[in-house]
C-alpha cells in the first residue's frame, strides 16, 4: 500500500550545521521517502539535533488512514507508548534522588505500602532487573485502577531480584505509584510542574483534550489492547494505561518532535539549565546490568545494535507505537523519531527494520 503523501517530504533546517551537508540530507531524505513510498509507516516525524540546536526537522505521510486520510504536520501529536518510561518516570525518579527526596537504592516497600517482595529496589525496577513478569493484560478487568494495582502487587510477589533482565511494564507501573507516594502529587501533574513547564514542553501531556484529537496520529484499528473493536486515536493505545485512566508510569504520554527536541537538548547539554544536572545524567546513563542487546542503564537502554556506528554511552529507548529517542553525548547528537507504525495494524518486524534504517542514515553525521 502506498502512502497518499508519498513523494512529499517537508524539511526544515532551523540551525545551519556543517555536519548536515547536502549528501547527508539526501541520504536521510531518501530513507524516509523510500519507506513512505512503500506505505510503511503511514506517517513520520523526525528531528536531529546537537548542542548547537535542531539541525533537521522532517515530516510526511498520513496521521490517519481511517476513515479519511489526514496528513502528518510538524505539530502532530504522537502516542509515545513506552517512551513515557524515560521521558516521565525515569526523569522524575532520578530528579527525586538529585533533590534528596529518595534514594534509588531504597526498597520499593518503603514507598508502597503492602508491597511485599524483599530485595526489590527502585533501581531494580528502573533497570528491569527486578525479576517481575513482563506483562499481563490487566485491562481485561475493565477500567478498575484499584483492582489493577492489587493485581500488579500480586504479580510482584513472584519477583526474583538479580535475575536476567526482563523488560517489564509492571516495573514502571510500580515506579509511577512510588513517585506519587513519595511526592503526594499525581504523576501527570508532577511531570508538568518539574519537567514540561521548565523545559517549555507545552505540547507534551497525558490524556489529550478531545479538541486535540484531530492533531493526534492514529494507532491501531481493532486492537488487542481494547475490550471492544474500533480505531484508537487521541487516547493511549496501551490497554493497561487506558484502564488506569490514561496516566501510568509505563505509557500514556503524547508529544511532538519539537517538544521532544527540547527534552533531548536538556540531556545532551544539561549545563544549560535542564531538569537533571550533568552528574545526574552521567549516573543515569551508566550501564547497570544485562548483556547486549539488553544492556540497561537507569531507565534507558545502552548502545543500540544495528542502528549504525554510535559511540559508547549512547542511550536510547523505543515505544511500541513506532517511536524512539536516542541521545549520544560523545557524538554530540540526538534523534527523535515518531511514527504511527502500528496503524492500522502492527508489523513489528517491519517497524524494527525501519527504525534501524533511519538511525543508520543519521549515524553518518557522527564526527
Amino acid at each position: 500500500m502506498t502512502s497518499p503523501a508519498s513523494g512529499r517530504l517537508s524539511l526544515d533546517f532551523p540551525v545551519s550545521n556543517p555536519r548536515l551537508n547536502p549528501q547527508r540530507r539526501r541520504e536521510i531524505s531518501r530513507v524516509l521517502l523510500d519507506s513512505l513510498g512503500d506505505g510503511f509507516p503511514p506517517g513520520v516525524a523526525l528531528a536531529v539535533l546537537d548542542r548547537a540546536g535542531v539541525m533537521l526537522r522532517a515530516w510526511s505521510g498520513a496521521a490517519t488512514l481511517i476513515p479519511d486520510v489526514e496528513p502528518v504536520e510538524s505539530d502532530t501529536l504522537f502516542d509515545l507508548a513506552s517512551l513515557t518510561k524515560v521521558v516521565v518516570t525515569t526523569t522524575l525518579a532520578v530528579w527525586l534522588e538529585q533533590e534528596g527526596q529518595w534514594r534509588l537504592s531504597d526498597p520499593v516497600s518503603r514507598w508502597l505500602e503492602d508491597f511485599e517482595p524483599a530485595g526489590v529496589t527502585l533501581r531494580t525496577l528502573l533497570s528491569h532487573s527486578s525479576g517481575i513478569v513482563a506483562h499481563r493484560p490487566f485491562f481485561e478487568m475493565g477500567r478498575r485502577p484499584a483492582a489493577i494495582r492489587r493485581a500488579v502487587f500480586d504479580e510482584a510477589r513472584h519477583a526474583r531480584p538479580g535475575a536476567p533482565v526482563v523488560y517489564s511494564d509492571l516495573n514502571f507501573m510500580l515506579l509511577g505509584w512510588a513517585i506519587e507516594s513519595c511526592t503526594g502529587e499525581s504523576l501527570d501533574e508532577l511531570f508538568r510542574r518539574v519537567v514540561a513547564e521548565p523545559l517549555g514542553m507545552s505540547q507534551t501531556f497525558f490524556r489529550p483534550a478531545r479538541r486535540l484529537r484531530t492533531r493526534c496520529a492514529a494507532t491501531e484499528l481493532d486492537s488487542d489492547q481494547r475490550l471492544t473493536p474500533g480505531l484508537v486515536r487521541g487516547e493511549v493505545h496501551d490497554g493497561n494505561a487506558w484502564a488506569l485512566g490514561g496516566v501510568s508510569g509505563h505509557a500514556g504520554l503524547f508529544s511532538t518532535i519539537d517538544d521532544l527536541s527540547l527534552f533531548l537538548a536538556a540531556l545532551l547539554d544539561p549545563r544549560r539549565g535542564g531538569v537533571l544536572s550533568a552528574a545526574s545524567v552521567a549516573r543515569m546513563s551508566r550501564p547497570q546490568c544485562g548483556v547486549q542487546p539488553e544492556v540497561r542503564a537507569t531507565g534507558w537502554r545502552v548502545e543500540p545494535q544495528g542502528w549504525g556506528d554510535w559511540p559508547t554511552a549512547t542511550i536510547w529507548h523505543t515505544g511500541f507505537t513506532g517511536t524512539s529517542l536516542l541521545v549520544s553525548p560523545r557524538a554530540d547528537l540526538a534523534v527523535v523519531l515518531l511514527s504511527n507504525a502500528i496503524h492500522p495494524q502492527r508489523d513489528l518486524v517491519r517497524q524494527s527494520n525501519y527504525r534501524a534504517r533511519v538511525h543508520r542514515a543519521v549515524s553518518k553525521l557522527v564526527a
